[in-house]
């Protein structure tokens, strides 16, 4: 939802941010790059198992991965490729830490819900593309990717520094995860009744056409 409302005032600051890198890296070096970040940083998380430091980092190594569109555009680079690419690895990088996640504090059916949610969300508009044309930004539903990445840093920092004070009876970082993944199946549903719509429509057209 924040990527396909606030697009247009965004981009401008990646590029800001972006003139640096893009005199040294393509585009999808960025991208390999981000994925590469990632992962170390959840293996890390795996041995060190502080979740303040790893949401700390989580977010800037995402704030970095942001930089790839940037860098497209001001290398005259942008392809069909380098944003399928681009697609794939965002997919990786939730799987990484979603597994980091589970292995560390152990909610492995938390994590599976709310990667589930995250695969369902993105599989629904890519599949109704395959049955007919559909804008890539004209999708602003409730909980996409840059909101689950904003929700689960920030529950890891807070997890961090004051889960354990809020309540020592209540897993704080359990009942996050849990209500994530209800808002990731909740936007995968959300998608679902908007492609029912499109498709809708879509046949209609096309009748009319004949």
């Amino acid at each position: 939802m924040i990527d396909g409302l606030f697009k247009r005032h965004i981009d401008p600051l990646w590029e800001g941010l972006a003139r640096p890198v893009a005199r040294v890296m393509t585009a999808n070096q960025v991208t390999l790059a981000g994925l590469l970040l990632v992962a170390l940083l959840s293996l890390a998380f795996v041995y060190h198992g502080s979740t303040l430091w790893f949401g700390i980092t989580l977010l800037f190594a995402f704030s970095a991965d942001s930089l790839d569109g940037a860098v497209a555009r001001l290398r005259g680079e942008s392809s069909h490729f380098g944003g399928y690419l681009d697609a794939m690895v965002d997919r990786y990088q939730e799987l990484f830490v979603l597994a980091a996640v589970a292995q560390t504090t152990g909610h492995w059916a938390a994590a599976f819900a709310v990667l589930s949610g995250a695969y369902l969300t993105s599989y629904a508009k890519a599949r109704t593309a395959i049955e007919m044309p559909v804008s890539n930004t004209d999708w602003p539903d409730l909980f996409e990717r840059q909101e689950r990445i904003i929700f689960l840093c920030l529950l890891l920092i807070v997890n961090g520094v004051a889960g354990a004070r809020i309540d020592p009876y209540v897993d704080f970082m359990g009942a996050g995860l849990w209500l994530m993944a209800v808002l990731c199946h909740v936007t995968a549903l959300q998608r679902f009744w908007r492609a029912r719509g499109l498709l809708k429509r879509f046949n209609a057209a096309r009748r009319g056409d004949g």
